[in-house]
């Protein structure tokens, strides 16, 4: 009986694995259907925009498009849109590791409020953003009158003689950029060290090691590819926000004007080519970033494997 009980059990087992889940299916008709809307919408929105984009900086040539390069106001937007990236992505990075260190690690009051900060610049418009250092900083602002001005008796008579400005000028926009892209680190690596825990790192403490050294041996390497993730993002937000730097630039050519800036200058100004010419960069810089994000999640994902 045993015997028997035991076969049948060996003969409906097969069966049963062979059914697994049950699958549904979709009419033919449906998969094309909605595939097309998508493809459609990709080619439309996205892949139509960007050719245009390159065509229209090639319209006139090689030498047109080239010769936008040129512009002695086009190189300052570019360097100072180089300059902004280099000092607003470093700190962001530091800032962001410090935020996700402090609210995936540990447990303290004010946690979620933290939390609630670090999600403020997405849900606050790039113009508020702009506008907020304004407020502070601008001539009519809080601090704006004792700048340099010789008016505040708090500071010596070194700062006072200076003529500091935040506003319409380098500071201000890499204080608005920093602002604005200040997320993007740290919402990347919180998931990440959370769904990690704290295991490894308590090992480490345990066998001896220093706070640093858990930190650069322990916890680098297992954020590092998500690390790499929210710099990137980080770093094509910098170089391409209009917004916030709008606002704060003052517009002013060859000085305070970064390459989106730029950009609506020359297109407002009826000078399409070398508008599109310097909208093709940040085009690149786009497609750039879209491979770096594809490399950085195919070894993350090897990594895992």
């Amino acid at each position: 009986m045993a015997l028997s009980t035991t076969s049948t059990l060996a003969t409906k087992r097969p069966t049963e694995r062979a059914a697994g889940p049950r699958v549904i299916r979709n009419p033919p008709w449906v998969r094309v259907v909605f595939m097309t809307v998508a493809l459609l919408f990709v080619g439309s929105f996205l892949v139509l925009p960007l050719a245009a984009v390159f065509i229209e900086a090639f319209r006139k040539g090689v030498g047109a498009y080239f010769q936008a390069f040129t512009d002695p106001d086009m190189l300052s937007a570019l360097k100072l849109t180089l300059l902004t990236a280099v000092i607003a992505v470093p700190a962001n990075l530091v800032f962001g590791v410090a935020a996700a260190w402090c609210i995936a690690k540990f447990d303290f009051r004010g946690k979620s409020l933290l939390t609630t900060l670090i999600d403020l610049p997405f849900a606050v418009s790039p113009v508020i953003s702009g506008l907020i250092y304004v407020l502070v900083f601008g001539l009519q602002g809080w601090f704006g009158p004792y700048l340099g001005s010789g008016d505040h008796p708090w500071f010596g008579e070194w700062f006072n003689q200076q003529d500091i400005r935040i506003i319409f000028a380098v500071p201000g926009i890499v204080l608005a950029t920093v602002f604005v892209t200040f997320p993007f680190v740290a919402r990347e690596l919180i998931p990440l060290m959370q769904a990690q825990g704290s295991d490894e790192e308590y090992a480490a403490i345990t066998l001896g090691a220093s706070g640093w050294q858990t930190f650069w041996r322990v916890t680098v390497p297992n954020i590092k590819w998500g690390l790499f993730y929210g710099v990137i993002l980080c770093n094509a937000r910098a170089m391409g926000e209009f917004g916030a730097v709008s606002v704060v630039s003052g517009h002013i050519r060859g000085e305070t004007n970064t390459m989106p800036l730029h950009i609506e200058i020359l297109y407002n100004e009826y000078n399409f080519v070398a508008a599109f010419a310097v909208s093709s960069l940040l085009a690149m810089l786009a497609l750039l970033t879209l491979l770096l994000k594809s490399l950085v999640e195919w070894r993350a994902q090897k990594g895992a494997e």
